[in-house]
C-alpha cells in the first residue's frame, strides 16, 4: 500500500498508529503490557495459556473457547507468567462473572493451576491430553537420540581405527540403504506417527529400526498405548483403570524417562481425567497463539507491544 502510494511503509505505520487507528486516544496505551482484562467476553469454557510477543518475553492468555477465535475470543493477557502477579489482574474481574466458569484447559505447569484455582474456584480445571501425550513422545525421542550419538561415537572410533591402521573403513549399509547413523535419525519423523499412517518406506525402515533396537519398539509401543488411552476411552472410571496398567507397563519396562511420566500422570490424575468428561483440550489456545504468532510474522516482529496489544484487542477483544 505504501509503494502505491509512493511513501516508504514505515512512515504509512506511523500515521495508520498516531492518526487513524485512534491508538493514541486508548486509556491503555502506555501501560497495555501489564495486563488487559475484558470481563465481557468471560464464558463457561476458558483456556489459559502463555504466549510469547517478543524477544522471549512471555504472556499469560486466557480465551474464551465459545468465542472460536473471534471477537470475544480474548479474556485476559498479562505480562509474565508468576501467579502472584497474574491472580490479582483476574481478580479484578466480578466474583459473580468468575463463577460463571464452569471448565479451564490448561497445561502441567502448577503456576497455571494455581492461577485457575485461585480465580475460577469452581471450575473443573482439565490438564490438555496433548500436553501429557508430548511428554510420552519426548521420553521416546530422548532414547532415539542417544542410540544416535553411540552411533555416531562407533562410527567416528571406527575412522580413527581405520586411518591408525591405514586401512578404508565403509559403514555398514542396511537393506534399505541407510546407514546405522542414518537410520537413526531418518526415524525420527515415524515415530511421531501411528503404525498405520506409515508410508510403506517409513514401515521399512520401521522394522530395521526396531530389529536393532527392541527397547526402542517397547518404548514406542508405550508411547502408542497412552495415545489409545486417551482415543478410545470415554468412561472416566475405564479411563483411571487403563492409565494404572500403562503405569505397571511403565514400571516392568525400565525407561527412567517414561517412569517421570507416570510419577506425573499420578501426581496430576484427578485433572487428567477430567478430559474424559466433555473431552476438552487446549487446542483452542494453541490455535489463538499461532493466530498471534502469524500476527507477529506478518509485522516482522513486535516493536510496540503496546500497539501490538490495542491491535490484538480490536481484533480479539
Amino acid at each position: 500500500m505504501a509503494s502505491f502510494y509512493g511513501i516508504k511503509g514505515k512512515k504509512l505505520q506511523r500515521y495508520y498508529r498516531d492518526q487513524l487507528s485512534e491508538y493514541k486516544n486508548w486509556e491503555h496505551c502506555t501501560d497495555a503490557r501489564k495486563g488487559l482484562i475484558f470481563p465481557q467476553n468471560i464464558g463457561p469454557y476458558l483456556s489459559i495459556d502463555e504466549t510469547s510477543l517478543s524477544q522471549g518475553e512471555l504472556y499469560t492468555v486466557v480465551t474464551n473457547k465459545e468465542a472460536r477465535g473471534k471477537k470475544g475470543t480474548l479474556v485476559a493477557i498479562m505480562e509474565g507468567t508468576r501467579s502472584e502477579n497474574i491472580i490479582p489482574l483476574l481478580q479484578k474481574i466480578p466474583q459473580r462473572l468468575r463463577n460463571k466458569v464452569r471448565e479451564i484447559t490448561l497445561d502441567l505447569a502448577g503456576n497455571m493451576s494455581l492461577i485457575a484455582k485461585k480465580c475460577f474456584p469452581l471450575a473443573s480445571q482439565v490438564i490438555d491430553r496433548f500436553h501429557v501425550q508430548q511428554l510420552a513422545t519426548e521420553a521416546l525421542q530422548e532414547i532415539r537420540i542417544k542410540y544416535r550419538w553411540e552411533a555416531i561415537d562407533a562410527e567416528n572410533q571406527a575412522l580413527e581405527e581405520a586411518k591408525a591402521s591405514k586401512t578404508n573403513y565403509s559403514p555398514e549399509v542396511l537393506s534399505n540403504g541407510d546407514t546405522l547413523k542414518q537410520l537413526l535419525a531418518r526415524s525420527r519423523y515415524l515415530l511421531y506417527k501411528d503404525q498405520q499412517n506409515w508410508s510403506a518406506e517409513q514401515a521399512e525402515r520401521a522394522s530395521l529400526l526396531f530389529e536393532r533396537y527392541p527397547s526402542l519398539e517397547k518404548a514406542y509401543q508405550l508411547t502408542r498405548g497412552l495415545s489409545w488411552i486417551f482415543s478410545n476411552t470415554k468412561d472416566k472410571l475405564y479411563a483411571f483403570a487403563r492409565l494404572a496398567r500403562w503405569n505397571e507397563k511403565v514400571e516392568q519396562s525400565g525407561f527412567k524417562s517414561f517412569n517421570a511420566i507416570a510419577r506425573t500422570i499420578t501426581l496430576h490424575h484427578n485433572n487428567i481425567l477430567n478430559y474424559f468428561d466433555n473431552r476438552s483440550t487446549n487446542a483452542s489456545a494453541e490455535s489463538f497463539n499461532a493466530k498471534i504468532k502469524a500476527f507477529r510474522a506478518q509485522y516482522r516482529g513486535v516493536g510496540n507491544v503496546n500497539f501490538f496489544l490495542f491491535r490484538l484487542m480490536k481484533l480479539f477483544a
